[in-house]
């Protein structure tokens, strides 16, 4: 796990320490632990081998603990990843500065936390795993609803068309990163932004 994570897990847990000394649930202490002990074992081994009885051991509870509160590691490991960082939405005024602080922001985000090894994996399970794929869709949806609304917010100050496909505009700006992922065995950099943003803007404000 990545050291900028491993500070943050330090200090949420130090907090978790603070907070049970006045009285926070045993429960939901253990929530975030079957939560934390999910993302370093999807990390660790990957989907197809994480076991809620590995979860159970990692995160120092009982199977029972976990099965009262998700019925199979499916809805278990979706809400883990949730829990991930996403797109940081950016409202500057400016589409194209808004498109590339968010993409900026992501990918150092993508880069620093377990989200870099999450999201590929969780990625290659859903073609083999309808189940997982239907829990994951409303979670990939609402992930990219950010740069929707940066486009709703473009044509409604006039600096694109209103004949521009949104959800395709959505899709031009962050398909590079899937492409460099899956096809070109690559990381995503945060180098990668300018170029990205501008190809895609050049085609989009040619429109209309």
């Amino acid at each position: 796990m990545a050291q900028a994570e491993k500070a943050a897990r330090a200090a949420k847990g130090a907090r978790s320490g603070a907070a049970g000394s006045t009285g926070r649930p045993r429960s939901e202490e253990a929530h975030q632990a079957i939560l934390d002990a999910t993302l370093e074992l999807l990390v660790e081994v990957g989907f197809s081998a994480l076991t809620v009885e590995g979860v159970a051991q990692r995160a120092g509870v009982g199977k029972a603990t976990i099965y009262r509160r998700w019925p199979s590691k499916l809805p278990l490991v979706v809400e883990a990843f949730g829990q991930l960082p996403g797109f940081e939405e950016v409202d500057s005024g400016s589409l194209e500065t808004d498109l590339k602080e968010t993409l900026k922001t992501y990918l150092a985000n993508f880069n620093s936390s377990s989200l870099g090894a999450v999201f590929p994996s969780l990625a290659g399970e859903r073609a083999h795993d309808p189940e997982l794929s239907k829990l994951l869709e409303p979670v990939a949806r609402a992930r990219r609803e950010p740069f929707v609304r940066i486009f709703e917010r473009a044509r409604e100050r006039g600096e694109i068309s209103d004949e521009v496909d949104i959800d395709l505009a959505a899709d031009l700006v962050v398909g590079p990163i899937s492409v460099t992922l899956f096809f070109r065995g690559g990381t995503p950099s945060p180098s990668m932004v300018g170029p990205i943003v501008d190809l895609a803007l050049g085609g989009i404000l040619a429109k209309g």
